[in-house]
């Protein structure tokens, strides 16, 4: 497996991926982050986690081989230093969290459906809806089309030809959202962006709805299946995304057009 990434960015080993959780992993950040979704001290009941040990990066504890592809969900933790214990053992490539608002996800887990296809289950009151821009989705005029690169195995490579496009294509999407909804968040997902939209109007959108928006915002690079709903996990800030070892973070709208993850401190592990 092999990938190309601008100067600097490469996979994180394991040893760097436990230096990072141990040392760096910021949980009160974390939380902050999280309020929109209610009280710190509720969110244990609200919200959940979820890990993918070694799906791209092919690099994960030997002990996980049987489910190093394979999304491991983290909903019985006891509090967020619980759950950094839980990354710590298994040391992953991606942490993400569940953008499902459930009134309650301990009635969740006896649902036959657990967490899946849940949007007539009566816990589920909506979910965030986001845009994942990512750089491998820009056409560039050395590397191709993300279809070119899928055939020659390196799907997920970007360069920063495509990270400047997905930068000038993320402001223009901020600033269409703009005009609809009020509440927006912008987070740097270690390769391109995330936009959510917390609107409470946003996150009561139905499937067919969020489709509709996803077609209508397309052509900008977006992840679609991010926007109609169908993949609901979303990288969580602050975590490490170790495919090219930077560090989710959020960063505001106005800071996008001069911003560079090869270079930018906030982002870049202090392993590294």
């Amino acid at each position: 497996m092999h990938y190309e990434f601008p100067e600097g960015m490469q996979t994180s080993s394991l040893k760097e991926r436990r230096i990072f959780y141990s040392n760096e992993f910021n949980l009160s950040s974390v939380s902050r982050w999280l309020t929109h979704r209610g009280k710190i001290k509720e969110l244990r009941k609200k919200i959940v986690f979820a890990m993918i040990p070694g799906r791209h990066s092919n690099i994960y504890p030997p002990e996980f081989e049987n489910i190093k592809n394979k999304v491991v969900i983290i909903d019985d933790y006891l509090d967020f230093e619980d759950l950094r214990n839980y990354i710590l053992r298994y040391l992953p490539e991606g942490v993400y969290y569940d953008r499902n608002v459930y009134s309650d996800i301990e009635e969740c887990k006896k649902c036959p459906k657990c967490y899946r296809e849940c949007w007539d289950c009566s816990c589920y009151l909506g979910q965030e809806l986001a845009f994942d821009i990512d750089p491998e989705n820009a056409t560039c005029p050395i590397h191709g089309t993300i279809n070119d690169k899928i055939e020659r195995g390196i799907g997920l490579s970007f360069c920063m030809y495509e990270f400047d496009m997905v930068k000038k294509s993320t402001i223009e999407l901020w600033s269409e959202l703009e005009k609809d909804f009020s509440d927006l968040k912008l987070v740097f997902s270690g390769r391109g962006f995330h936009i959510h939209v917390l609107d409470s109007s946003a996150v009561k959108l139905s499937y067919e709805q969020r489709k509709d928006v996803a077609e209508k915002f397309s052509k900008h690079y977006i992840d679609e299946w991010v926007t109609t709903g169908g993949s609901r996990l979303i990288r969580l800030p602050f975590s490490l995304n170790a495919l090219v070892s930077r560090i989710v973070i959020p960063v505001k709208i106005d800071e996008i057009e001069d911003f560079d993850p090869r270079y930018d401190k906030r982002c870049i592990p202090k392993f590294y």
